[in-house]
C-alpha cells in the first residue's frame, strides 16, 4: 500500500494546478459536467488555487471554498473575497478525528458539496465521503470526481500522492458503504487517457507538462465530441453523484 506523509506545502500539487489553470476550456468543461445538478449554497472541498471556483463566481453561484492547506486558503480568500457570491473560505480536513465538533457550524448547511480530484489523496476514502455527506442539508447533492482505472497509475499519481484510482463500480461502492443514494454516475475525458499513459509510463514525467496541457486545451471541443460518442462509458476520471434523503 502507498504510504504518504502529509506535506504542508505541496510543491508538486501546486505546479500541477498552475499548469491546469491555463487550460480554460478544460476547466470550464469539467465545471459544466460536474455542476449541472448543484444549486443553492454550495461548498467546494479542495479548492486548491481556484481553477474551478472561478466559473461558479462567473455564473453568480453562491460558493464557499475550502482546502486542507492553509496557504491555499489564504490564496483563495485573497483571490475571491470581492466576488458577490463568495461565502468565505474554510480550512477543512475531511478525515479530522473530531470532524463533527470541529465543523459543527457547517453540518447540514449546504445544498451542494463537490470534491474534484480530492478523495484519491485520502487513505480512508469511505470516511472522507461520509463526512462530506454530513455537510449537506436534506435533498442536498454530493458530487465526487476522481481519477479512473488503477492500470493507469503511474509517476504522476505517485508524485501527486494518490492512494488509488477508481472504477465507476469502486467509487459507487464508497457511496454504498455510507448508504448514500446514487443519482448519477459516468466517466469523463476519454481522450486524456493516451497522453496520461504515454507521459507517465513512457516519458516517465512526474509533473504534467505545461506545453502538453496547452495543446490538450486547444483540442477540448474535439474531446467533448469523443466523450459523447462513447456515451461517457470510459474516461480518465469517474464521477458519482448522490443525494441526501
Amino acid at each position: 500500500m502507498n504510504n504518504f506523509i502529509f506535506k504542508e506545502l505541496d510543491h508538486a500539487g501546486h505546479a500541477t494546478l498552475e499548469a491546469i489553470s491555463a487550460a480554460e476550456r478544460f476547466n470550464e468543461w469539467m465545471y459544466s459536467v460536474t455542476s449541472r445538478r448543484l444549486t443553492g449554497r454550495i461548498l467546494e472541498i479542495g479548492s486548491g488555487i481556484g481553477n474551478i471556483s472561478t466559473y461558479y463566481f462567473r455564473d453568480n453561484r453562491a460558493l464557499m471554498l475550502s482546502d486542507i492547506r492553509e496557504n491555499y486558503c489564504e490564496h483563495l480568500d485573497h483571490a475571491f473575497q470581492e466576488e458577490r457570491t463568495y461565502l468565505g473560505t474554510r480550512q477543512i480536513d475531511l478525515v479530522h478525528p473530531d470532524f463533527e465538533r470541529q465543523y459543527a457550524e457547517l453540518l447540514n448547511t449546504f445544498d451542494g458539496v463537490f470534491a474534484l480530484n480530492v478523495v484519491e489523496h485520502i487513505e480512508n476514502d469511505t470516511l472522507a465521503v461520509a463526512n462530506a455527506y454530513k455537510l449537506l442539508r436534506e435533498n442536498g447533492r454530493l458530487v465526487i470526481l476522481v481519477p479512473a482505472f488503477q492500470a493507469l497509475y503511474n509517476n504522476f499519481d505517485r508524485t501527486l500522492e494518490h492512494y488509488r484510482r477508481y472504477t465507476e463500480g469502486s467509487l459507487k461502492m464508497v457511496f454504498q458503504k455510507n448508504n448514500i443514494p446514487i443519482t448519477h454516475s459516468q466517466y469523463f475525458n476519454m481522450a486524456a487517457i493516451a497522453g496520461w499513459w504515454f507521459s507517465g509510463n513512457v516519458l516517465k514525467k512526474n509533473i504534467i507538462p505545461v506545453g502538453s496541457m496547452k495543446i490538450y486545451n486547444a483540442l477540448v471541443p474535439v474531446f467533448k465530441i469523443i466523450d459523447a460518442l462513447v456515451f461517457n462509458r470510459i474516461g480518465i476520471s469517474v464521477i458519482v453523484e448522490g443525494v441526501k434523503s
